[in-house]
């Protein structure tokens, strides 16, 4: 029997070793990290939406999802545009300096287009949806009521822009979700085109 050692012999199989070590580690980890990306349908949800906007009339609503959010697109009319710098007064933030919008859409009417407004439909006091409520003087608002989105759980008021009254339970304004516009009928809800 030798006593002699086989240095390149030990040298293989240790490197041998560390090297099956490390594979089987990575094959192993593999499941785990792959079970912490986000699923097809969570991308999915989570993704933006295009929203056919060419055959809305004025006064018109079109309802979509985006991120499981009501979202809603709605065609204003000359009259709702003009009337919109008429309801400041009664507004908590009319120039709509809280951070509820895209800087592109920090103007009086928050949109992109005047005519188009596009607004996330869930109330900013306890969540709940507001009725969209176009016409004014509608009874079950009151006959002050210029026209906007009303929510009838507390009695939250929005305009047309989705800013809220003073007096209201909703501190905020409704938010209006990144978007852009595809072409004249189609917007995408979900991505910025950038100033405007």
């Amino acid at each position: 029997m030798s006593d002699e050692i086989d240095q390149s012999r030990r040298h293989f199989l240790t490197v041998a070793t560390v090297v099956a070590g490390a594979v089987g580690a990575v094959m192993a980890a593999v499941p785990f990290v792959s079970s912490m990306e986000p699923s097809a349908r969570a991308k999915a949800l989570g993704g933006p939406v295009d929203i056919d906007v060419s055959k809305i009339e004025p006064g018109g609503q079109v309802k979509a999802k985006w991120r499981g959010k009501p979202t809603w697109v709605v065609q204003r009319g000359p009259e709702a545009i003009a009337g919109l710098a008429k309801v400041d007064p009664s507004l908590r933030d009319p120039a709509s300096k809280e951070d509820q919008q895209p800087k592109y859409c920090q103007n009086e009417h928050r949109s992109i287009k005047p005519e188009l407004f596009v607004v996330v439909g869930i109330c900013t006091h306890l969540g709940c949806s507001p009725l969209y409520k176009p016409e004014p003087h509608d009874p079950e608002v009151g006959l002050d009521w210029p026209g906007g989105f009303f929510c009838p759980c507390h009695g939250s008021k929005y305009d047309l822009a989705g800013r809220v009254f003073k007096g209201v339970p909703a501190p905020l304004n409704l938010q209006v979700p990144p978007y852009k516009f595809m072409s004249d009928a189609v917007i995408r809800v979900g991505e910025d085109q950038g100033a405007a």
